[in-house]
């Protein structure tokens, strides 16, 4: 199946997959209990009606319009309507606040919100109020319960029956690939966030390189299950614009808390997920194993075993291939049963994956490729090849993108998904952007086969008193292995050496409580000195693995995780750490002391 010309704007790359779809199922979405298809004609359909009713409301080409939404169909339709009618989609993240919101519609200055329903709307009509220049909220639910509205408003079927006999709207004809599509603001893990320009033909850039990638695992009809959220790169590209142009389905998760549910429902080919998805999995994986005991444990830790040494030499010995063979059978099948039992690629992206958790999956026959990107490069850069994955690196650059490293270890990149910039930032522009390069913000390396392998962000990098350079990211990856320590801040910077704020595992602090026979309450256990001394165990099984500068020689027990709701953990489950070091900056400097 090679990679088509995807025409000249998303819309026209939409139009052609429609087109050749027709009737067929394009969007999946859970309805009284099951999973329920919207046509690729229905989603046509229903954006072209859309796109003439937002024109009509006063929407116009070029204006910003603001989407506050789970993931689910109408998230997809209002994308492309707003781009139909010649406008700029906003992707907001569900978990913003009100004053996040009305930083978004201030700083895009945007026209027109769509929003799902009444539950986000408590969050974003406040915000509607203080910001002027909005005039138009649409809902995809009925408006009932929503209270006083500040602005116009309308239903989705209002909308539609409005677009019905509404003139046709022939913005989406003179768009080019140079036309912006989407400002995507920044989670930012520190300071405010940032609003990168995407043209469509970044996007379409992002697609043809991820699209010729995929076509290494023998490409048909595929399956996507969505998840992460649309307001984010990553999944608006790799989630929604690539299934579209490949006529693939997409179905959409009702839920994290739900996946596994999901994925042997939607049984996908395709999945984008980050890091954190992986160490949660493999987490229950491993406890419900050794909780089950006996001899099915023992053959999974053979499976592992044999799967690992088998991916790091490339082959077993013949008497070992033969065993090896029998575990696929009784132990690779079931675990991949529970991924659906056809993936084809697990692309795994967004944040640094360990390497021993990738192989623990790669073992077992789950097909994780470890990627790597920024907002700012629509959002892919490089990706593992499949059946070539070295899940220590993020794997070669994609076709068409060019990577270099800089004198000072920064990766710099070059091509057609570079964005056009920051949104009325031009100083932020001139930065990111020198000599026609993206400088990333990251440090990285090529290996001998021109993988790349990241080794830190360039401003998170801690450099101790002795001058040695410390990898923070390398350091907690290794501390979350352990399955007491569910969260870990690494700090230290011009300091003799690393402290640490660990948020022990929920599982690890339910157990303990029940073993020990007391309340499960983080805040009274984190001063038990028998659950600090169990943490304690964990930070040395670590610190066994790591060299003598990145050892952690004290700890402090978080009575809190770190949390989307208390602004410490972006809506990628990505640490803030500026912020949580400021929070928490004479706790940090106390472990200096004599008290622990």
């Amino acid at each position: 199946m090679a990679a088509p010309d995807l025409g000249g704007n998303l819309v026209a790359m939409f139009q052609r997959s429609a087109a050749r779809r027709g009737e067929a199922p394009f969007l999946w979405a859970k309805r009284d209990g099951a999973y329920r298809p919207w046509s690729w004609a229905k989603v046509k359909d229903e954006a072209e009606r859309l796109a003439r009713a937002l024109a009509q409301m006063g929407v116009e080409r070029g204006d910003r319009v603001l989407i506050v939404s789970e993931n689910r169909p109408e998230w997809c339709i209002a994308d492309l309507a707003i781009l139909m009618a010649g406008a700029v989609t906003v992707p907001a993240y569900t978990t913003n606040t009100v004053e996040d919101h009305a930083f978004l519609l201030a700083h895009s200055e945007a026209k027109a919100v769509i929003c799902s329903g009444r539950q986000l709307a408590k969050r974003l009509l406040p915000a509607v109020g203080q910001v002027p220049g909005v005039r138009l909220v649409l809902f995809m639910e009925p408006l009932a319960d929503v209270g006083a509205l500040p602005v116009s408003a309308l239903s989705w079927a209002d909308a539609l029956a409005l677009g019905m006999k509404s003139p046709a709207v022939r913005h989406a004809e003179s768009l080019t690939r140079s036309d912006l599509a989407c400002l995507i603001y920044t989670s930012g893990t520190g300071g405010q966030p940032k609003g990168v320009m995407l043209s469509h033909g970044n996007i379409m850039a992002n697609i043809s390189g991820a699209w010729h990638l995929l076509e290494r695992v023998g490409l048909g009809h595929e399956v996507f299950l969505s998840f992460l959220p649309l307001s984010h790169a990553y999944e608006h590209t790799a989630g929604q614009f690539l299934p579209m142009a490949m006529g693939a389905d997409i179905y959409y998760a009702e839920g994290v808390e739900t996946l596994s549910t999901n994925l042997a429902e939607a049984r996908p080919t395709i999945v984008t997920c980050v890091p954190r998805l992986f160490e949660v999995l493999r987490q229950k994986i491993t406890v419900g194993v050794e909780r089950k005991g006996g001899i099915s444990a023992r053959l999974f830790r053979s499976a592992v075993e044999l799967g690992q040494r088998r991916c790091r030499e490339g082959r077993l010995p013949p008497h070992l291939a033969l065993v090896d063979g029998f575990l696929d059978r009784l132990v690779r099948r079931q675990v991949k049963q529970r991924f659906g039992g056809r993936l084809k690629a697990m692309v795994s992206g967004g944040a640094p994956l360990n390497a021993e958790v990738g192989l623990f999956f790669q073992a077992l026959g789950v097909p994780v490729l470890q990627g790597y990107g920024q907002t700012e490069a629509a959002p892919v850069i490089s990706v593992n090849v499949p059946g070539r994955c070295k899940i220590d690196t993020v794997g070669p650059p994609l076709e068409g993108v060019e990577v270099r490293i800089a004198e000072d270890g920064e990766i710099l990149v070059r091509g057609d998904l570079v964005m056009q910039g920051y949104w009325k930032d031009p100083q932020a522009t001139a930065q990111a952007l020198r000599g026609g390069w993206l400088h990333t913000g990251d440090i990285g390396e090529f290996d001998q086969d021109g993988y790349l392998r990241i080794t830190d962000r360039k401003k998170d990098v801690i450099v101790n008193s002795g001058g040695d350079n410390i990898a923070p990211a390398k350091v907690e990856g290794i501390l979350l292995l352990e399955p007491e320590i569910g969260q870990a801040l690494v700090y230290g910077d011009r300091r003799p050496h690393l402290v640490a704020l660990i948020v022990p595992d929920q599982d690890f602090v339910r157990s303990f409580a029940k073993q020990h026979k007391v309340a499960p309450d983080l805040a009274v256990l984190a001063e038990d000195p028998v659950f600090k001394a169990a943490i304690g165990e964990a930070v040395t099984r670590a610190n066994r693995r790591l060299s003598a500068i990145e050892r952690i020689r004290k700890f402090h027990i978080m009575p809190d995780p770190f949390s989307i709701e208390n602004g410490l953990l972006t809506p990628t489950l990505k640490l803030r750490r500026h912020l949580i070091i400021k929070q928490h900056k004479d706790l940090l400097e106390s472990l200096y002391g004599s008290g622990k």
